[in-house]
């Protein structure tokens, strides 16, 4: 196999959380360098000053957005910035030749009235929205390979649809019976200044939040439809955990075959992932947790079946801020550029 080309990387929106997980990805991956940071919050500062901890990562300082000067630098550009900001620059730097990932919602729907509707904006780019493709690999690989703009999987929708997928898919379960519970890490929230996110809000407490509104829920809705070959609804409910990092997704679903055990889900789900590197299906029995995740590109799976209830019960666990974001975005760039799926991104974190 010949040397791989390196590619000349930026990232608008490097203050935030998942800029800062970018920059580390980045420095650590050996075929990406990269050479903008952009972000008009913090232009002219040095991304140290923001985060002395990576004064040796990278001596970049954060300027401000233009998208001539980015699409001059970079071959490819991360938009780790607010819903609605993304769909203002993609276009853009589309026609400039940049491919593009986009860490918000702004190009997660095939339909521009679903994001409208629950996320407002007046969008005029919909020739753009046509063909960008929803950044979760271990379903949409053979779309991703062929893209120039990504819209990166949100973290909740990352965790949850990789537990429901085979039963969707092959069509296993009774539709509109899903049920989802999903507890996420404060960081999940960004780095905003917000009451709740205090810790002394949020410490020794659980609670939930978005109940039957979240906008993850027509995200979910939306590929899990596409499962499914028909339009399902699912009812979501997010909670605020009192950790820093990871989400565990429980996935509650009546199945239409009672006679199913938990080794037949085992089966089921570990041939389904059988060529996806960063899913791990657990032997029967064994459940995942946040921390076995934390700090990796890794989804965790563990399944049971009720047959008191005639249910299956599918829990995952993530990062949220590497499989649920931006380690997600570098896998699906290492798709796009027909590399190894797993380059550069981490396997294992720290336990505990």
């Amino acid at each position: 196999m010949g040397e791989l080309e390196t590619m000349r990387v930026g990232i608008v929106g490097a203050s935030g959380y998942g800029g800062v997980q970018l920059v580390r990805l980045i420095r650590d991956h050996p075929q990406l360098d990269l050479v903008y940071l952009g972000g008009d919050s913090s232009a002219g500062k040095p991304f140290s000053d923001l985060y002395p901890h990576l004064s040796q990562a990278t001596d970049l300082i954060i300027e401000s957005v233009d998208v001539d000067t980015i699409a001059d630098r970079c071959q490819v550009v991360f938009l780790s910035l607010p819903n609605g900001l993304a769909y203002q620059m993609a276009p853009r730097l589309l026609e400039k030749g940049c491919k593009v990932l986009d860490l918000s919602a702004d190009y997660r729907f095939s339909n521009l009235e679903t994001y409208k509707n629950w996320y407002g904006g007046d969008r005029a780019d919909a020739e753009t929205a046509a063909v960008a493709v929803y950044g979760l690999p271990e379903l949409y690989r053979d779309r991703i390979k062929d893209a120039q703009l990504i819209g990166c999987a949100g973290c909740y929708p990352t965790a949850s649809i990789l537990a429901l997928a085979p039963l969707l898919k092959q069509g296993m379960i009774v539709p509109n019976s899903a049920i989802i519970d999903a507890k996420s890490g404060i960081s999940g929230a960004g780095r905003q200044a917000k009451t709740n996110l205090l810790l002394a809000e949020a410490d020794n407490s659980v609670a939930a939040y978005g109940v039957g509104r979240h906008r993850h829920t027509p995200e979910i809705e939306s590929i899990g439809s596409d499962l499914a070959g028909q339009d399902i609804l699912v009812q979501f409910t997010p909670h605020l955990m009192p950790m820093v990092r990871g989400i565990l997704s429980t996935v509650y679903a009546t199945l239409r075959d009672p006679g199913l055990v938990r080794e037949d889900l085992v089966t089921i789900y570990t041939a389904f992932y059988r060529n996806s590197p960063w899913v791990r299906v657990l032997p029967a029995g064994v459940f995942p947790q946040t921390k076995w995740a934390m700090n990796s590109n890794m989804c965790y799976i563990g399944v049971e079946i009720d047959q008191r209830t005639d249910r299956a019960i599918v829990i995952s666990a993530i990062d949220n801020l590497l499989k649920g974001q931006a380690g997600q975005a570098i896998q699906c760039l290492n798709i796009m550029m027909g590399w190894d799926e797993t380059l550069g991104l981490p396997e294992l974190g720290f336990y505990p």
